[in-house]
């Protein structure tokens, strides 16, 4: 049998569907004995998986009930004055441009604990 070299076994990879794949991976870890998931990880890009978005803005919609509270988040984020904070938390508007998955999903947990809407566009 003659030996593959690693361009031909990415090749071979990007033909694949993401479900033959996995099948792979369960015989390497099989045969070997090892968890080839950054192998895995790798042919993910080569397989062409669409992720969504990398970056979210984060907008607020209705301040809620509690808006002093809301208005205090909107100024820790932001570094905004309270006329400014206040202008955003009145009449909603974009919080944060441009942030990580992790930063939106932080900052909007934030705000629906203060009682506020938010969205993430």
């Amino acid at each position: 049998m003659a030996k593959l070299s690693a361009k031909e076994i990415v090749d071979s990879l990007k033909e694949m569907t993401l479900l033959e794949i996995k099948e792979v991976v369960d015989l390497v870890k099989e045969e070997f004995g090892v968890d080839p998931t950054a192998v895995a990880v790798a042919a993910a890009p080569a397989a062409q998986v669409e992720e969504g978005p990398s970056s979210f803005n984060v907008v607020l919609t209705a301040a809620g009930a509690n808006k002093i509270a809301v208005i205090k988040l909107v100024r820790d984020i932001t570094g905004l004055g309270l006329k400014e904070a206040k202008d955003i938390a009145d009449n909603g508007g974009v919080v944060k441009e441009k942030a990580t998955k992790e930063e939106a999903d932080a900052m909007k947990a934030q705000f629906e604990e203060a009682g506020a809407t938010v969205e993430l566009q």
